[in-house]
């Protein structure tokens, strides 16, 4: 199967305002997301892409603007891959939520926790899952195995999108952080993924690269290993 790059938005509008955004319409980047999504083209230089995916919101759309002209690729929009519906905690203060009752089962038990006139997050994690796994077989079957693709999507939804990539329980995702503009990486293959970064903010992103296949003889079978964690760890690419 294919590799994921993993890209939340830059920082909104709403994210300097201490404001759960959420999805409510045309909350775009500020300044700092702007320069963040133009800095982003330079940091995968050198990453061969073979499609963008976003999330429908406008920060996500614009967060891929810049990289989308660079390489001349349409970006896909993909509801599955949406912010989380917080209901009516949509457009709260974030100081005013710290004192409700939920917010401490968003804490320690994700998995249950079910925002009123909103979504669970335990179904977001299943519609978003999802999602990935459908477009990373699509882009797979059309662009081969070794096939890299990235996608634009909310803090809460990579979170959950890593912690089952990891085996992870749902209730243990507030263990991991995304930060605005970060990038994260998973490798799916045919039994388990691998995940090869998370929340990068720097650094060389080649090595998430996987390697050009070797020419094959006639029908010989598949080289084993391709799903198996290297004894000892990895070596590097």
């Amino acid at each position: 199967m294919g590799t994921v790059i993993l890209v939340r938005h830059g920082r909104s509008t709403a994210n300097g305002s201490g404001i759960l955004a959420g999805r409510t319409p045309k909350v775009g980047l500020d300044e700092t997301g702007r320069s963040q999504a133009d800095k982003l083209v330079e940091r995968l230089d050198g990453v061969p892409l073979a499609e963008l995916v976003t999330s429908p919101m406008l920060r996500c759309k614009q967060t891929l603007a810049p990289l989308a002209a660079a390489r001349d690729l349409t970006r896909t929009v993909e509801p599955g891959l949406s912010e989380v519906d917080y209901g009516e905690w949509t457009g709260r203060e974030l100081k005013t939520l710290y004192k409700e009752p939920l917010w401490r089962v968003v804490q320690a038990h994700a998995s249950a926790a079910v925002f009123p006139g909103g979504e669970g997050l335990a179904a977001m994690q299943a519609r978003a899952v999802a999602a990935v796994r459908a477009h990373d077989a699509r882009i797979t079957a059309a662009h081969g195995e070794h096939a890299v693709w990235l996608l634009c999507s909310h803090a809460d939804v990579i979170k959950a999108i890593l912690a089952d990539a990891l085996g992870q329980h749902l209730d243990a995702f507030q263990r991991i952080v995304v930060d605005p503009a970060s990038v994260s990486a998973i490798s799916y293959t045919e039994t388990r993924p691998f995940v090869l970064r998370v929340n990068e903010h720097g650094g060389d992103l080649a090595g998430i690269v996987p390697p050009a296949p070797k020419a094959k003889k006639g029908k010989a079978k598949r080289a084993s290993g391709a799903s198996d964690a290297v004894v000892g760890g990895s070596t590097g690419r």
